[in-house]
């Protein structure tokens, strides 16, 4: 293989392992939710269904539109890119069907949010999660 291919895919290979951190699911120990499977993770932010397995209202926390982790979240989730989310809530939304996740502006708003109420779930970098939240499902590459 000729020398500067070998350096590009090298550089590739290295930049997918760095670009892409594993996701955290979490939401508030009060909740009184142990763990939730992919499925229940894409109807909760998908809109379908509103109530964690507890029987409280959910309230999911999406990250703003220009985060990493958002696109990361969903390609991991449902493999779908964040036009095509933004295609699937517009018909959503205009159909009178659902709302969006509320939207913050990033992953320790989210995680703050988190912590201080028992009906949200939202998803961060792993590495961020602290003792105020519990990991219901991880979104490893």
């Amino acid at each position: 293989m000729h020398p500067i291919r070998m350096l590009l895919l090298g550089l590739w290979l290295l930049y997918a392992q760095v670009a892409g951190a594993d996701l955290a699911v979490i939401v508030n120990p009060a909740s009184r939710v142990e763990h939730l499977s992919r499925p229940q993770v894409i109807d909760i932010f998908l809109g379908r269904y509103r109530r964690l397995p507890s029987g409280l209202a959910a309230m999911p926390i999406d990250l703003r539109t220009d985060a990493p982790e958002r696109e990361q979240f969903y390609l991991l989730l449902v493999k779908k890119s964040l036009p095509e989310m933004n295609s699937y809530w517009a018909r959503l939304v205009f159909s009178g069907d659902s709302t969006p996740p509320f939207q913050v502006a990033d992953a320790r708003t989210a995680l703050d949010l988190v912590a201080g109420n028992p009906n949200a779930i939202a998803y961060i970098d792993s590495a961020a999660v602290d003792g105020r939240v519990k990991v219901v499902l991880e979104l490893k590459h």
